[in-house]
């Protein structure tokens, strides 16, 4: 099993230490994040991002290829919506197709979900 945070995942982790430990004990860790994700999770102050950036520093940051950006485009078309899914989400949906038995953890679940259902591997959505 694999994790996937979006920006929502990212933030909910930072501030719920209860949660982080949940997810390390279910054998979760570390989870994995899209680069992308930090362009929504950070602000660009170092003491804002202080919290963000000591959970990062444990999580596996991914960059996002040209595959996995043009799959993120197809999942965005299939669900109907592509003009009100964000790009990021679908890059995140995309990441963790990749990934065995994935679960991404997020605080906004409805387009994630709508993301999931279009993906090759299964993909299960969890609300942070």
């Amino acid at each position: 099993m694999s994790l996937v945070l979006d920006a929502g995942g990212v933030s909910a982790l930072a501030a719920r230490r209860e949660l982080l430990v949940e997810i390390r004990a279910r054998g979760l860790w570390p989870p994995r994040v899209p680069t992308i994700v930090l362009a929504e999770a950070l602000t660009g102050d170092h003491r804002r991002d202080h919290p963000t950036n000591r959970l990062l520093r444990t999580c596996q940051v991914r960059k996002v290829d040209e595959v996995q950006a043009r799959e993120a485009a197809r999942l965005r078309t299939a669900t109907g919506r592509a003009g009100s899914i964000s790009a990021v989400d679908a890059v995140v949906a995309a990441l963790a197709a990749t990934q065995h038995d994935a679960f991404v953890l997020t605080s906004d679940p409805r387009d994630l979900r709508a993301l999931a259902e279009h993906t090759a591997r299964p993909v299960t959505v969890v609300v942070a």
